[in-house]
């Protein structure tokens, strides 16, 4: 059974940090593409950040300079570190693996998500 579990959401001052964990079970994260996603009431999820499996990592333009990705793959862990956090980081935040391969001539893809953690940044 696949399991994503995410903590770390708080709620805070605007310019603190943050640190949010995901821990996952029953997936081989090496293999999986991790990403940090978040989602305000009335908008789409948006992809905040994501790293590959070969280690290169994408921000979106909001969080550049500001927030930093990473994992441990070898305990199944991908982080979210949150500095100079604003009101407008305030969403339910949460963490996905994604993998693409190939069984014959078929490309398949799998997701798994976590639950969501709540981050409140108040001005």
């Amino acid at each position: 059974q696949v399991r994503l579990v995410e903590s770390g959401g708080h709620l805070l001052q605007s310019g603190g940090s943050l640190r949010l964990s995901c821990s996952t079970s029953g997936v081989t994260v090496s293999d999986h593409d991790l990403a940090w996603y978040r989602e305000v009431p009335g908008k789409e999820a948006e992809l905040v950040a994501s790293i590959s499996t070969s280690g290169q990592t994408n921000y979106a333009d909001f969080v550049k300079g500001r927030f930093t990705i990473s994992a441990d793959r070898t305990n199944n862990l991908v982080f979210l570190q949150m500095d100079s956090l604003t009101p407008e980081d305030t969403a339910e935040y949460s963490c996905n693996a994604h993998r693409k391969y190939w069984k014959g001539d078929s490309e398949f893809t799998s997701d798994y998500w976590s639950k969501t953690t709540q981050v409140t940044v108040s001005s």
